[in-house]
């Protein structure tokens, strides 16, 4: 499942106590009229969002009741923001919504949600099973320097320190130990899981869509097979969409 909070690159190791550190420098007050610069709006969308585009926030489970309120299993790190009342969500399939969030609670850890036009359990038991998105150009920029959505880190061009190319990010997996960039390489077309650490991952550059890679000795070797030779079992039920 990805988040829509996206990965988190975690910090380097500590420096040990022995070893000097320089001084962080404070970052200048910028008061307003002393010449900071306005922080520009999240700017809209344009134009209908792709399959990159949408994020998985929720799936909606069984009918709660009779009056059309129905569960929802939350695939999101943020699920106040993203199920609060009035905020509208797209599907799939595309055709049962967008939805509208009209109520909101919790009962007993489960997320229960009532959706604007669905009048009883009837007109929810035909949502079950829908997945519930969001358009990620809609959502703002972590603050967090070192958080990032997921779909900002798909398709970047990934490459050694020295400049030398390595490949294409494909993929964000949110791991128990921590978050892990699938890049596949563009010498042989196998993939190799980066940990998204600073020690490993020491610079990203959103505006020029690359990242560079630091990997330690022996990783880029521990590669899956190339796509064209992995073999794969039809999974049940329907698919997780990646975020």
């Amino acid at each position: 499942m990805a988040r829509v909070a996206g990965a988190r690159r975690r910090p380097a190791p500590p420096v040990p106590a022995d070893e000097p550190s320089a001084a962080p420098t404070p970052a200048p007050s910028q008061e307003p009229g002393d010449g900071a610069a306005a922080v520009p709006e999240h700017p809209q969308p344009v134009g209908p969002p792709t399959a990159d585009d949408l994020l998985v926030v929720g799936r909606i489970g069984k009918p709660q009741g009779i009056k059309g309120e129905v569960t929802v299993e939350v695939r999101t790190d943020d699920p106040e923001e993203r199920f609060a009342e009035g905020v509208r969500l797209l599907t799939d399939p595309v055709e049962r919504g967008p939805l509208l969030v009209e109520t909101v609670r919790s009962q007993n850890g489960r997320l229960m949600v009532g959706f604007a036009g669905v009048a009883d359990r009837n007109d929810a038991e035909l949502l079950r099973g829908t997945l519930l998105q969001v358009d990620a150009r809609t959502l703002a920029p972590p603050e967090d320097e070192d958080e990032f959505h997921d779909h900002v880190l798909r398709g970047m061009t990934a490459v050694l320190v020295g400049g030398a190319p390595l490949g294409v990010v494909v993929d964000v997996l949110h791991l128990p130990h921590g978050d892990v960039l699938v890049v596949r390489r563009d010498d042989n077309g196998n993939e190799v899981l980066v940990p998204f650490v600073k020690a490993m991952v020491p610079e990203v550059d959103v505006a020029t869509r690359s990242l560079v890679v630091d990997p330690p000795e022996g990783l880029l070797d521990l590669t899956d097979s190339p796509p064209e030779e992995i073999e794969t079992e039809p999974a049940a039920g329907e698919p997780e969409a990646a975020g």
